[in-house]
């Protein structure tokens, strides 16, 4: 188990930079996920740690030895990627102890730690069936029992689940938190899936453009985002952005009546976030603004609204439980203004 420290990490391809000084510190034992758009650089960023890739500027430390310049080989580190890239004539077995078997390991060695992976990830029962013979889920299992076998000092995942349907995915996820928990080993895992990293993650490092634009923990994201990329991506729904005046540490809604509590700090060029489950539904002209209701999705647990607020856009309202409100009718909804956001110009959060 190791600590993990980037310095002033860049990647290069040529005239292009793609990860842009990147500095992070991983303790001992965490479990990380990095999220991000397409293209934001998280699994490049994965793949320069597991030295997949050169890093062309900065310091990579493992245990706080620096090994920017080491291989893969030298780094101590395994890797689960999305395709689970199993030798389909190999037993369960023979595949979860290749690594060990390439690297000379005694034969007495090679059954004990495929033994012990096997009962950590409930694969007892596959060890002489073949990759064929095995589920999406099954063969992902497989192949982190690969990776644990070489008992490496930290995990890194890149997008392990996104090959699996909805069921699965859900199984697999419990299977891994369940692992961190069992292993208590430093863990990095690249996604962009939401579910996985506020459910998964010790913390969670959002990525833009090859930069971190925020590093926290799920709660730390979701309830104080540092700025409205981050607000917007964390949450799903994504939250409610509007324009909002503000004045004397109150704000006030254009072309509305609703106006309530905001930073001082704030001016005529201030935004207001609010997130969908954070609106109440209310009579018509009541609350702080008024619309009407566009689309209404029925999800079982709960009804996504979709209203528009003439020159406020079009809103969306998480309504727990069901709802009689109709299409096409007119409401007012209420922001719950202890879970407002204020943003300035420049999508910075504004807070007293």
């Amino acid at each position: 188990m190791s600590s993990i420290e980037l310095k002033a990490v860049e990647k290069w391809f040529g005239n292009l930079q793609v990860i842009k000084g990147v500095n992070l510190s991983i303790e001992e034992g965490e479990f990380i996920i990095f999220v991000g758009p397409s293209g934001c650089g998280k699994s490049t960023l994965l793949r320069m740690i597991a030295g997949l890739e050169d890093t062309s500027r900065g310091e990579i430390n493992i245990g706080g030895i620096d090994m920017t310049a080491e291989p893969p080989s030298r780094r101590g580190l395994a890797m689960v990627f999305q395709s689970y890239a199993l030798y389909p004539h190999m037993t369960v077995r023979d595949n979860m102890g290749f690594s060990l078997k390439a690297a000379g390991a005694p034969k007495s060695e090679i059954t004990k730690k495929v033994n012990s992976a096997a009962e950590v990830l409930k694969l007892e029962a596959l060890l002489e069936r073949r990759p064929k013979d095995l589920s999406g889920g099954q063969r992902q299992r497989v192949a982190i029992g690969r990776s644990i076998v070489r008992e490496p000092t930290a995990f890194l995942f890149d997008e392990p689940l996104s090959n699996l349907d909805a069921a699965l995915r859900v199984e697999m996820r419990l299977e891994i938190a369940k692992l961190h928990q069992n292993l208590d080993t430093t863990m990095i895992y690249v996604t962009h899936d939401q579910v996985e990293a506020m459910t998964l993650a010790d913390r969670i490092v959002v990525l833009q453009g090859g930069i971190i634009e925020q590093v926290g923990s799920p709660r730390e994201l979701y309830e104080r985002p540092g700025n409205l990329f981050v607000a917007q991506f964390i949450g799903s729904p994504k939250m409610n952005v509007m324009p909002v005046k503000v004045s004397g540490g109150e704000f006030k809604l254009p072309g509305h009546d609703g106006s309530g509590p905001a930073p001082s700090s704030g001016d005529s060029t201030t935004q207001i976030g609010i997130r969908p489950e954070h609106i109440r539904i209310m009579d018509e002209y009541q609350g702080h603004c008024t619309g009407t209701v566009e689309v209404s999705e029925y999800l079982g647990a709960d009804v996504m609204l979709f209203v528009d607020c003439e020159n406020l856009g079009l809103l969306t309202v998480r309504h727990i439980g069901d709802t009689s409100v109709q299409v096409g009718q007119r409401i007012g909804l209420h922001f719950d203004e202890h879970q407002t956001h204020f943003f300035d110009a420049a999508g910075m959060a504004l807070r007293d």
